[in-house]
C-alpha cells in the first residue's frame, strides 16, 4: 500500500504545475497525500474489517474532508442516502490496490474491484479501470512478468499498451477519465527499472500526476518488492497517525515484505 500512497504524495505537487520529464525534485515541504492515499487505505481497512466499501470511503473521507475530492464524489459523500452516479473517473482505480494484495485468485481479485468500484464509479469503464489496476497488482505480487501482465491487461480490458511514454508524453494533457489515464500509468510501470522510475515515468507526463504515480507506484511496489528506505520514510512521515496504523496493520496481516 505503501507504493500507492507515496507515489500519490510525491506525485500531489505537480497535479496542478505539470512537468514533462523525469528530472524533478520528488518531496518537497508542500508535498502531501490526497484523496488517492485517503481512499486507498480505506480499501484495506475496509477487507482488515470486513466492511462494505462505500461505508468505508464515506467513514475515512468524512474524517479527511479536504483531501481533494472531486465535485461529484464529494457531494455523494455528504449525502447520506448517495447512490453510484455512473462515473468513469480514476477515483475507483486510484483506490483498489490494496485488493491485488489482500485476496488468492483472478476471480476474487476481479470481483472485489469491482464492488469497490461499483458504491460511486459504476459506469462500465470505471470498473474496467478498477479491475485492470487490482489484477495488474496481484499479477506483480504473485510472479508474473512484465510481458504477461502487458499482454493480460490489453487482452482482458482492450488497453493499448504498445505505446511507449516518450510516444504519449508530448501531446498528453490533464485527464482524469479511466479510459485516459489507467493505460498510461500501467505503461509506466512497464518502462520502469525500478519504483522510482515508475514514479518519475507517470509524473513526467503531465497529466493528473497523483493518480498516475499512485496507480504505477502501486504496481511498481508489487512486482518490485523494493522501495528506497528515504522514500518510504518520507511519505510515512507526512500521514496522520491513523491512517499509517492502518497502513502497519495491512502491511502485517498480508505479510508485506518490511521496505
Amino acid at each position: 500500500m505503501i507504493g500507492a500512497i507515496a507515489g500519490d504524495i510525491i506525485g500531489s505537487v505537480y497535479e496542478g504545475n505539470p512537468i514533462k520529464s523525469t528530472d524533478f525534485q520528488l518531496f518537497w515541504p508542500i508535498s502531501r497525500f490526497t484523496d488517492d492515499t485517503v481512499l486507498t487505505v480505506a480499501t484495506g481497512y475496509a477487507i482488515l474489517n470486513g466492511l462494505d466499501y462505500g461505508q468505508a470511503y464515506k467513514s475515512f473521507g468524512l474524517m479527511y474532508p479536504n483531501a481533494g475530492y472531486g465535485g461529484t464524489f464529494l457531494r455523494w459523500l455528504f449525502n447520506p442516502e448517495s447512490k453510484p452516479y455512473g462515473s468513469w473517473g480514476n477515483g475507483s482505480a486510484m483506490r483498489v490496490s490494496p485488493i491485488g494484495w489482500a485476496f488468492q485468485t483472478v476471480e476474487e481479485v476481479l470481483e472485489q474491484a469491482k464492488l469497490s468500484s461499483i458504491v460511486s464509479h459504476d459506469h462500465p469503464e470505471g470498473i474496467k479501470g478498477a479491475q485492470a489496476v487490482a489484477l495488474a497488482v496481484f499479477m506483480a505480487r504473485t510472479g508474473s512478468d512484465k510481458d504477461s501482465i502487458r499482454s493480460e491487461i490489453s487482452s482482458r480490458f482492450g488497453y493499448n499498451l504498445e505505446r511507449t511514454i516518450d510516444m504519449i508524453r508530448p501531446t498528453y494533457i490533464f485527464d482524469v477519465s479511466c479510459q485516459g489515464s489507467v493505460p498510461e500509468a500501467i505503461i509506466a510501470f512497464l518502462e520502469s527499472v525500478d519504483y522510482e522510475s515508475a514514479i518519475r515515468l507517470a509524473i513526467s507526463l503531465g497529466g493528473d500526476s497523483d493518480t498516475l504515480a499512485c496507480i504505477a507506484g502501486a504496481i511498481a511496489d508489487a512486482f518490485y518488492r523494493k522501495i528506497p528506505g528515504d522514500i518510504v520514510a518520507e511519505a510515512k512521515a507526512r500521514l496522520s497517525k491513523h491512517l499509517l496504523e492502518v497502513v502497519e496493520q495491512f502491511e502485517k496481516d498480508y505479510n508485506i515484505r518490511p521496505t
